[in-house]
């Protein structure tokens, strides 16, 4: 029996169609344009109206990577939603995207790794087709970050937008996943947190509401350390040289820890996907949409090599390197 290898078939995003730029958010709180371009390449942010939900962005992702896919509703028998802002605790975010999507009776569900979801995703779903419980996968990470963002802290309002981004998976004859690498440490916990839940909720419920919680240099650290080492596991596991690498698409958190983890690697920025500076950080939408990006806009190209990478709260980080 021939082995099975994962494919990525088609890509897609989804975005709200209103921009918070850097000088807008100069009216709202003591920043300027220079401050959050310097330290972190943010220039605006895709900002939810108020009769958006992310659910809404993670349709229109997925209808986009399953058009780029050709492919329909009856052809998806897994759908995995990578968030940490579910528009309901209950059904989860796998449900409800199916129920929009007119899909009906797969398997569906969400998880929340943070800023690395998607990387999660992805690997679960590369084995579920590996293993022939799968053949069409829905892969989406889609946040609306706005709703957990205090908008009176400079430290954290200017770093945050909103969308979706998705991947449809296939079977192949070729290796199109080479690797996943997953890895996490709770250790890290309160170094970027969001302090409540259902079960765990604020002091005074309906007095106040939580908003993220952040220590940025101590996280800048970790992250920096944590990427790096985790670009060179998903080389060395492919007997692979930097050099080989076409593509490096990060997790678009900050423009340093982006430099940084090039550095790693001695690759040129010209060789990685940026879109920081138009989006902020989406957390687990942030890969998948800048895959899209550079997939759509010709810089990808089948054939071509590429690593992802992200790294969030948790601490969780993960890469994958894909042969396109």
């Amino acid at each position: 029996m021939k082995p099975v290898y994962t494919r990525i078939a088609g890509t897609g995003r989804g975005l709200p169609d209103k921009i918070l730029t850097n000088q807008d958010l100069e009216k709202m709180v003591d920043t300027t344009d220079e401050w959050i371009r310097s330290r972190s390449g943010i220039e605006r942010r895709h900002i939810a109206a108020d009769n958006e939900t992310n659910l809404d962005f993670c349709e229109l992702a997925a209808r986009n990577a399953m058009q780029a896919a050709d492919v329909g509703p009856k052809d998806i028998d897994l759908v995995i939603v990578g968030t940490t802002t579910p528009d309901q605790v209950f059904p989860n975010m796998g449900c409800l995207l199916q129920r929009r999507l007119g899909i009906h009776g797969c398997a569906a569900f969400s998880l929340e790794a943070a800023c690395t979801g998607f990387i999660y995703a992805l690997d679960i779903a590369d084995k579920f087709i590996r293993t022939g419980s799968a053949k069409c996968a829905l892969i989406v990470g889609g946040e609306t970050l706005s709703r957990m963002t205090d908008w009176t802290d400079r430290s954290t309002c200017v770093l945050f937008g909103d969308g979706a981004g998705a991947v449809v998976l296939e079977p192949a004859a070729k290796p199109g996943i080479l690797s996943t690498h997953l890895h996490a440490d709770g250790k890290y916990a309160d170094l970027l947190f969001f302090p409540s839940g259902v079960s765990k909720k604020p002091k005074d419920f309906y007095a106040r509401r939580d908003f993220i919680h952040m220590k940025g240099s101590e996280v800048f650290k970790v992250a920096v350390t944590k990427l790096g080492e985790i670009v060179v596991e998903a080389l060395e596991a492919n007997d692979l040289p930097p050099e080989k690498l076409d593509w490096l698409v990060p997790h678009q958190a900050n423009l340093r820890i982006i430099e940084a983890t090039a550095r790693k690697l001695k690759m040129p920025m010209e060789k990685v996907i940026l879109t920081v500076q138009d989006h902020g950080n989406t957390s687990t939408a942030s890969v998948p949409m800048a895959l899209d990006v550079a997939v759509r806009d010709g810089r990808i190209q089948r054939g071509q090599t590429i690593l992802l990478e992200a790294f969030g709260g948790g601490f969780t980080w993960g890469a994958a390197l894909i042969r396109y």
